[in-house]
């Protein structure tokens, strides 16, 4: 009985085994599956990055308030590439990629927060003393990641593709990361979601760079626009240098 038994045994850890060696490939395709993303403002940062991703495979909604003024632009794209209302562009993406000026986030939270619960927000906005006033004294008195989770509560943001101008990444980004001698150009990010982040981490591959972690959302800060963090051309190692990350 007991020969029987542990004859029964072998038998389904090897069914077992032979179930999970079958099971790899997939695993491996779900890493590198393609998702759908909505881009809040299809302007210098949106529409860069977005067409990056577009190029990459992904599929991608932009969002305007006249989509139909997004023609031109996602034709030239192909297929992948939709136009929407902000609205239309957050129920179609897995996550949502807001680049639009930071004097417009409380009107947007108005319009579109309580719909950002539960999603992955990649957040790519800078606060300016000039053009955001009162908001940008804000963000300096709390730290611009906390006011970003002020405005939409419940979604899972992570700070990313703030720290550069868009001609940037237009140059360093996808073909032009690959060509370029010493490694591709660093992003910094920071969230506080583990999903998020690792969503994060791979879209920033995707758009040709290299995700660095730098920490909590409260770290967005290290890399805010006039920080130390801020402005860097420089491989994901280097980056970490400047910022005393761990290597």
């Amino acid at each position: 009985m007991r020969s029987d038994r542990t004859t029964r045994r072998a038998a389904l850890a090897l069914a077992a085994g032979l179930s999970l060696v079958a099971a790899l490939p997939a695993l491996a395709q779900d890493g590198a599956k393609k998702i759908r993303i909505g881009v809040i403002g299809a302007g210098n940062i949106g529409g860069t990055i977005g067409t990056l991703w577009v190029k990459d495979g992904h599929e991608v909604m932009f969002a305007s308030r006249h989509p139909e003024a997004l023609a031109t632009m996602v034709s030239e794209l192909g297929p992948k590439a939709k136009a929407g209302t902000p609205e239309e562009a957050i129920a179609f993406g897995d996550a949502v990629f807001i680049a639009v000026p930071y004097k417009a986030y409380p009107d947007l939270a108005k319009e579109i927060g309580p719909s950002l619960k539960g999603k992955i927000v990649l957040d790519a906005g800078n606060a300016t003393q000039k053009r955001d006033g009162a908001l940008y004294d804000e963000v300096q008195a709390s730290g611009i990641g906390a006011i970003s989770a002020k405005y939409f509560p419940g979604a899972k943001l992570v700070r990313a593709f703030n720290a550069a101008n868009y001609k940037v990444f237009a140059k360093e980004g996808a073909e032009g990361g690959k060509a370029r001698a010493g490694g591709r150009m660093a992003i910094p990010i920071a969230g506080d979601d583990p999903e998020a982040l690792k969503v994060a981490e791979g879209l920033v591959r995707d758009a040709g760079f290299d995700p660095v972690v730098v920490g909590p959302l409260k770290d967005a800060d290290k890399f805010a626009m006039g920080s130390p963090g801020f402005g860097h051309d420089v491989t994901a190692p280097e980056l970490r240098e400047k910022l005393g990350l761990a290597k």
